[in-house]
């Protein structure tokens, strides 16, 4: 073959070669806007439904605030309610106990007997304790003699002890103390040896 030859089938290979080529690069291009379009279909449909997720999640988290709302409204009536009547069980179990004190107020306005009126009163007083006892109240013990407890005991004052035995102990109770449910609600004031 000679030189011309080859060039012309040269020629003609690049001629066929950039047909095909061609025809390929169109098909590929015509495959890619095919997809392109049914991709464009598809992300807009994934689109619309996380719109809708998104939107459906607003109004629930909206709902769900609203309801977290009402709750705690809720809650803060029946706590203040509760605190308005907190104490009326309390209340009506002392009436008995006022009752009592009243009707011994008019025995003693009209009788002498001073030990009859002297048991009444202790009678009452009882009843008074056994109401406190109830409610889970105790009375705390700082009889003289004691030991000494912060936790329960405040010093109002200290006095040289008679004794070596009552140096840091309870030598008077100026005032009781007592504990509701365990937790000192007043404290015993005492008087304490040095």
């Amino acid at each position: 073959m000679n030189t011309e030859d080859k060039d012309q089938e040269n020629k003609y290979l690049e001629n066929n070669s950039s047909c095909e080529n061609e025809n390929l690069f169109e098909e590929i291009e015509e495959g890619f806007e095919n997809e392109a379009s049914g991709n464009t279909d598809n992300l807009a449909d994934q689109l619309e439904t996380e719109k809708k997720k998104s939107q459906e999640f607003k109004d629930s988290y909206l709902r769900l605030m609203a309801e977290f709302d009402n709750y705690r409204k809720r809650t803060l009536r029946e706590k203040s309610e509760m605190l308005k009547s907190a104490g009326e069980n309390i209340i009506t179990a002392l009436f008995p106990i006022v009752d009592d004190f009243e009707r011994a107020l008019e025995v003693m306005q009209t009788s002498d007997d001073i030990d009859a009126n002297r048991k009444g009163t202790e009678l009452i007083y009882e009843k008074f304790l056994s109401f406190l006892s109830s409610q889970g109240v105790k009375a705390i013990d700082a009889s003289p003699g004691s030991e000494f407890n912060t936790e329960f005991d405040e010093a109002v004052t200290t006095i040289p002890a008679s004794t070596e035995d009552l140096k840091g102990k309870v030598v008077d109770c100026v005032q009781k103390g007592y504990t509701l449910n365990d937790k000192v609600i007043r404290f015993a004031k005492v008087v304490v040896g040095e």
